[in-house]
């Protein structure tokens, strides 16, 4: 029987076009689901593939407007008994935010894969296809369902805790921390390292329609205190820190989070390095600091949204969610 799957777009580069073969610039979300799924209806894909267009826009321009949109219809794909799996087309550059969205707030009970492009429709080595056939392979393999929103990207699955992007070029663009890819995957083959890890259709966390703002600070030589003062605003419930090292910064600046917290903002402590753990330091309790653990600053963003969004404000609670990442 053929595997029915739905494939929700959202644009970015996957969608996007140069007008040469061989131009570096290009327009990302130019091509609609119809075409495209006319454009990858002669790859001989093994399964039935309807198509739905969410937004068609850069992934820079992603947010929670585009994000209330896309997590209802998935929900209500999923719902369908026909439909096996989800597939969401998405640009690279925020890609790993809105798998780790889905995420923490989707059921593991059918497949959700994410899949994106490195190089426009129209370019030398298109690698859109190839991914898009990859994703349609692990979408519609029941193996798929227990492990999470998935990203398929470059021959390889990640988990969307782990992926993120570590390179602006090249089709091997991303890769996965703490775990490296979950499998490898061409359009004929797939190949699971290890067992699913969520069962049946229970969420980490309730949807939210409207996100708390929370500020990303980036540590640098000679950041000052004051600048902590200019990022932090009246609409502003928590504070991310990219830390130098592992999640380190100017005392000066340390102090002033200090009085965040005690205003009532939580303040999660991240790195900036592409890798790594950030563990608790012997002061962190009596900051009220949290360690991002291996959560890097914009994945640690969106688990702080969701926690500040489902009331969850103490630090020594919020720790606990950190560290079950």
């Amino acid at each position: 029987m053929t595997t029915r799957l739905t494939v929700l777009a959202t644009g970015g580069t996957i969608a996007g076009i140069a007008g040469s073969a061989i131009a570096k610039d290009y327009r990302a979300g130019e091509i609609g689901i119809e075409d495209y799924l006319e454009k990858v209806g002669g790859l001989g894909l093994e399964a039935e593939l309807s198509g739905r267009q969410i937004a068609n826009i850069d992934s820079a321009d992603i947010g929670p407007e585009v994000w209330n949109a896309l997590h209802p219809a998935i929900m209500e794909a999923l719902a369908e008994e026909s439909c096996a799996g989800v597939i969401v087309t998405h640009g690279t550059d925020t890609l790993e935010e809105t798998a780790f969205l889905l995420d923490l707030t989707l059921p593991a009970d059918k497949p959700v894969v994410v899949v994106g492009a490195m190089r426009p429709a129209d370019a030398v080595g298109y690698d859109g296809l190839r991914n898009f056939a990859n994703a349609v392979r692990v979408a519609s393999d029941p193996d798929a369902s227990g492990r999470g929103v998935l990203v398929v990207m470059g021959d390889r699955v990640f988990a969307a805790r782990d992926v993120r992007k570590v390179r602006t070029r090249g089709t091997e663009a991303f890769r996965g921390f703490p775990r490296e890819s979950i499998a490898l995957v061409t359009p004929s083959s797939l190949e699971w390292f290890g067992a699913p890890w969520r069962q049946g259709s229970a969420t980490s966390f309730e949807w939210s329609d409207t996100l708390p703002e929370v500020a990303i600070i980036y540590a640098y030589a000679g950041l000052e205190a004051t600048s902590v003062g200019r990022q932090v605003g009246q609409a502003t419930r928590g504070i991310v820190v990219a830390g130098v090292g592992e999640g380190n910064m100017p005392e000066e600046v340390r102090e002033a989070l200090k009085v965040q917290v005690r205003r009532g903002l939580p303040v999660v402590r991240a790195s900036r390095a592409d890798e790594g753990l950030v563990d608790l330091e012997p002061e962190d309790a009596e900051n009220g600091f949290v360690a991002a653990r291996a959560l890097n600053p914009q994945k640690a963003r969106i688990l702080l949204q969701l926690l500040l969004a489902n009331g969850i404000t103490d630090p020594a609670a919020i720790q606990k969610k950190f560290d079950r990442r």
